[in-house]
């Protein structure tokens, strides 16, 4: 099993910085997390490239 991996997003609903963990078995994953601070569902995009660089997007769910 991997061991989880940290990125940090922007929430776009309050703006405030938050760690999340990504699941590095999945290279293209898609999913909803509610923001820590402001409860606002968030629509997350994790990619892990080619050279296993994590790429993470933070969008609000409604757009």
């Amino acid at each position: 099993m991997s061991a989880l991996e940290s990125a940090t997003i922007q929430c776009p609903y309050c703006w405030e910085t938050l760690e999340i963990s990504v699941d590095p078995s999945a290279e293209d994953q898609e999913y909803v997390e509610d923001c820590q601070v402001c409860c606002q569902p968030i629509l997350i995009h994790a990619v892990f490239e080619e050279d296993r660089q994590l790429r993470v997007t933070a969008t609000a769910e409604n757009e």
